[in-house]
């Protein structure tokens, strides 16, 4: 079934006293919405994060892309692996999406790659956090450390198959995590799923487990 997307908002999201640049795309009659955290050294214009997302927006889930950082704020390498930092720039954002009138009372799913899967577990760990379920892709979930247990949001783990130093992060976590977890590995990909089918292949997953935990499973 193909939606009608209402065409991209430009938005700067609200975190704090700063105003962060991000992608808002809301379907008709969407059922949820998703919010990335894109990994280190990329941004709302992630190609790949962008894929994923209309993939979403075609099954009837709002999406969110923004950057994390600011440009000043990137320069500092080390900001980008501030997890705690990433992860208080989600919840924050969260804020500002309930004075969003169009996506104010949707059910929040979040979508990290990379670091910002760490990002996105802390975030959904943190005492009275309002996560509904986690897609990570290709993500460093051992990041969120002592937050792994506090997550009550249903988990998927997305790793390459190839990307072998990633599945046993991956599997550490997985034994940590006490939310309902499930481990996918998607053979013959690498870190970046940039072989034939692996990035389609991540973007059904991630709209299967989304469509099935955010209320949506019954409007696709």
């Amino acid at each position: 079934m193909t939606r009608r997307i209402e065409p991209s908002h430009r938005q700067q999201v609200a975190v704090g006293p700063l105003r962060l640049p991000g992608i808002l795309d809301v379907p008709e009659g969407a059922a949820g919405l998703v919010m990335f955290a894109h990994g280190s050294g990329s941004s709302r214009f992630s190609t790949r994060n962008r894929f994923v997302a209309d993939e979403l927006n075609q099954v009837g889930l709002a999406t969110l892309l923004f950057d994390l950082l600011t440009p000043g704020e990137e320069a500092d390498r080390s900001n980008v692996f501030d997890i705690e930092l990433l992860a208080g720039r989600l919840t924050e954002s969260s804020t500002w999406l309930n004075s969003q009138s169009d996506v104010v009372a949707l059910p929040l799913g979040l979508f990290g790659a990379s670091t910002g899967a760490g990002a996105a577990l802390w975030a959904a760990g943190e005492p009275g956090a309002d996560v509904a379920a986690i897609v990570s892709r290709g993500g460093r979930p051992d990041l969120a450390g002592p937050r792994l247990v506090d997550v009550r949001a249903p988990t998927l783990l997305i790793v390459g198959g190839r990307d072998t130093a990633v599945i046993e992060l991956n599997r550490l976590a997985e034994e940590q995590l006490r939310a309902e977890c499930e481990l996918v590995i998607v053979e013959g990909a690498t870190h970046l799923f940039e072989e034939p089918g692996a990035l389609p292949a991540v973007a059904r997953l991630a709209a299967e487990w989304f469509t099935g935990h955010l209320g949506a499973a019954d409007r696709v």
